[in-house]
């Protein structure tokens, strides 16, 4: 993009009735939004028409939280909700620019699954994949898939670094040339253009060869979650996009030269990694107008849900036991997400924040930033983040939906858009040249290269 302005990546988090955890009572979102195809439908073609790089499908398997109180009141946990990649790819029959990064866990499939199935929805979509690799953190999960608990933090990891490893080298199964499909000499593929992998591994023995053809970006994007040092570690040496949650500036700062500056070891520049923290914009008129918007959905927060919440975020630990308008305690180390846990606690020792508080501070965004305001003052704190070394981008997280990501397309792109900060067109057809990220070289081509 030589000579021209650096400008914003932008990605839709479609959660299926929006972030906010009591998004389902709001008067205008779309209660059944989880298995609602002709919702979704929508969705993907608002955030297309405002040229968004991608729509971002979180995904667990299983229902998270086991009070089943708090499971009865809250919608937005997993319950009854579209499989991802299933979804992305009928949606990809109705777009034809926007990217799909959908979420699989590396604690609960097999790399030739996860392979098969974004290779897959990237030739349906034309070039339009990414795989949002997560080690995944909740029992509940580990419950389904035939464990009483999840891998220990450390271990997961180490599986998820051979995973992704696997996973690229099937990818890697075929050139981009090796089917010539001659019905007249009768030769369909040429066998000097197949590479078996043959990976045998820690945690994985995996022959190959993948039965799809390479994927139209040679690779599908690779995007990955994680904020703890070995999550940060892996998306160093493997991820083309990051998904991360901060709460300020100067936090978002320093996980953005922190990441960019592990990438020189792996041989990769900075630009090899996009760096998209999540948004959460609530958008009034005015200040007033935002803040009573903000205060009407918070006002439907069931207060077992908001510390349903908390135990989900920080790694299962119950504060129910603990007087709701108390102090937030110190919390014990667990097995769970750790850096969500820690975003937790700084948030609650910096704001000095009761049980309640801290619920209701993080009910709508789940940790990441939350911005309540006029589409001016979104776009002007957008903007700091972008130009200042925080942000490469946002993955964008409207409070309850339809109606929130409508307001952000209306209200904060055109502000964006007039300061040259997001594009009017996209600037090709597949995922990797919107976000401006190198196609991958196939190792056999490089080697030739090299020679």
């Amino acid at each position: 993009m030589t000579g021209r302005q650096r400008q914003l990546k932008l990605g839709a988090f479609l959660y299926p009735t929006g972030h906010h955890i009591a998004a389902w009572r709001h008067p205008d979102a779309q209660a059944d939004a989880g298995s609602n195809f002709a919702h979704y439908v929508e969705l993907a073609q608002i955030a297309e028409a405002a040229k968004f790089d991608l729509i971002f499908m979180a995904d667990g398997v299983g229902t998270r939280g086991a009070d089943t109180e708090a499971l009865h009141r809250t919608a937005t946990r997993y319950v009854a909700q579209f499989e991802p990649i299933t979804l992305l790819s009928a949606l990809a029959a109705v777009t034809k620019n926007i990217g799909f990064v959908a979420t699989a866990s590396t604690s609960f499939n097999e790399p030739y699954h996860i392979a098969r199935k974004f290779a897959s929805l990237d030739h349906i979509s034309g070039g339009r994949a990414g795989w949002n690799l997560v080690t995944s953190s909740s029992d509940h999960e580990a419950h389904n898939f035939g464990r009483d608990e999840h891998y220990a933090h450390a271990e997961r990891y180490d599986r998820a670094e051979e995973f992704a490893d696997v996973v690229r080298g099937l990818w890697d199964t075929w050139e981009e040339d090796s089917f010539p499909r001659d019905k007249e000499s009768g030769i369909y593929f040429d066998p000097e253009k197949q590479h078996i992998l043959n990976h045998r591994g820690k945690h994985f023995k995996v022959r190959g060869p993948l039965n799809v053809a390479r994927a139209p970006q040679g690779h599908p994007v690779l995007v990955q979650a994680g904020s703890s040092d070995p999550g940060k570690e892996l998306a160093a040496r493997t991820a083309e996009v990051v998904f991360t949650a901060h709460q300020t500036i100067d936090d978002a700062r320093a996980f953005y030269a922190d990441l960019k500056g592990r990438l020189a070891k792996y041989g990769r520049a900075r630009d090899d990694l996009k760096i998209m923290p999540g948004i959460f914009p609530v958008i009034g008129r005015t200040e007033a107008e935002a803040q009573e918007k903000f205060e009407q959905i918070q006002d439907l927060i069931h207060p077992v849900v908001g510390l349903s919440l908390l135990a989900g975020m920080s790694g299962g630990v119950d504060l129910s036991q603990y007087p709701i308008d108390g102090p937030v305690p110190d919390l014990p180390e667990t097995n769970g997400g750790k850096s969500r846990q820690k975003l937790l606690l700084d948030l609650a020792r910096r704001e000095n924040l009761t049980i309640r508080q801290l619920y209701l501070r993080v009910a709508g965004a789940r940790g990441h930033w939350q911005i309540v305001g006029t589409p001016v003052q979104i776009a002007d704190q957008m903007e700091e983040w972008f130009k200042t070394g925080a942000a490469d981008g946002f993955n964008v997280m409207p409070p309850h939906l339809p109606v929130g990501l409508y307001d952000f397309v209306e209200h904060v792109l055109p502000k964006l858009r007039r300061r040259g900060l997001f594009r009017s067109e996209y600037e090709g057809k597949t995922l990797r040249e919107n976000l401006g990220l190198r196609v991958p070289q196939h190792p056999a081509r490089a080697a030739v290269a090299a020679e």
